[in-house]
């Protein structure tokens, strides 16, 4: 029977920018299989699958597949889905809704406000915060692993590390934005990154591109299917302990935009909001707007 599917471009407030999604409606009966050739067949970064929720007091269930693996948690595929779904309850009047979705990572809290014909903003709270892992690479490895030069990585304090808040991430602080544009995979050498070889890596830097960013990022995950995404926001979640480890942020609320994406001609605005108590994150969010692009029916 026919399905129908959505796209979107998220973390961006225009059509062709950002990170594009595709979001399949109904998915019931398609299968593990199923999911993963529809997911090739949109070669996207990630295409989720919506389905009941388990629980029904939950907005829906929601598998997120990249082109070669499924994955438990994601940030656009989540912020792109939360618009998409507030759009078809609410329309596109203006207003604000509330709902729960469950992921591979547990139950994700979402807030949308929807902001005119096919565009929104969601923000959701992390599921899972932060932990950092162990088998963090040296900094020769990194170097041979972004074919850039070793004295590159690294600044103001920051220092290679590994995080995750649902899928981990090899944190990578460059110098400035020529580092990290500079910055490629060496496939015969990304492997030694982690040592499953499906690393992800995400580099930064604050040299950013646009006055009122806080860092400049790049994600790449070669490993994954993805050989450079526009915008990574399960990364920012975990890159909250990167802010909390290295910079230490006071007590209070604190607002950062990560900008990702301008090297592709993508760019893309990833809000990260983060609560400290006793110089400890008890809370993270995840925010950014998203707009359909165009919708259809996949007849399977």
């Amino acid at each position: 029977m026919p399905r129908r599917f959505f796209t979107l471009d998220v973390f961006t407030d225009r059509a062709l920018a950002g990170n594009p999604l595709a979001v399949v409606l109904d998915a019931q009966g398609l299968g593990d299989g199923g999911m993963q050739s529809i997911a090739r067949e949109f070669n996207l970064s990630e295409t989720v699958f919506v389905l009941p929720p388990s629980d029904p007091h939950q907005r829906a269930k929601l598998r997120i597949f990249t082109p070669v693996r499924e994955l438990p948690f994601a940030g656009h595929p989540t912020v792109g889905t939360a618009v998409l779904l507030g759009l078809l309850d609410h329309g596109h009047r203006h207003g604000n809704l509330a709902f729960g979705l469950e992921e591979g990572v547990g139950l994700v809290p979402c807030a949308v406000e929807i902001e005119g014909e096919g565009q929104g903003t969601a923000t959701f709270t992390l599921p899972r915060l932060p932990t950092e892992e162990q088998d963090v690479p040296s900094k020769s490895v990194i170097a041979a692993a972004l074919g850039i030069e070793e004295s590159r990585v690294g600044f103001e304090g920051h220092e290679p590390s590994v995080w995750s808040a649902g899928n981990p991430f090899v944190f990578i602080p460059l110098a400035d934005a020529d580092a990290v544009a500079r910055a490629a995979p060496e496939a015969s050498r990304w492997a030694a990154l982690r040592p499953e070889g499906r690393a992800a890596a995400f580099v930064y830097t604050r040299d950013v591109s646009e006055t009122g960013n806080d860092y400049h990022a790049r994600m790449f995950a070669p490993g994954m299917g993805i050989y450079e995404d526009p915008a990574t926001g399960s990364a920012v979640a975990a890159f909250a302990g990167v802010v909390m480890d290295f910079d230490r942020p006071e007590d209070g609320e604190h607002m950062l935009v990560i900008e990702q994406g301008y090297e592709m001609g993508r760019p893309s605005q990833i809000t990260l909001t983060l609560t400290v108590q006793g110089r400890k994150l008890v809370k993270a969010s995840i925010g950014g707007r998203a707009v359909v692009v165009s919708e259809g029916a996949l007849r399977l």
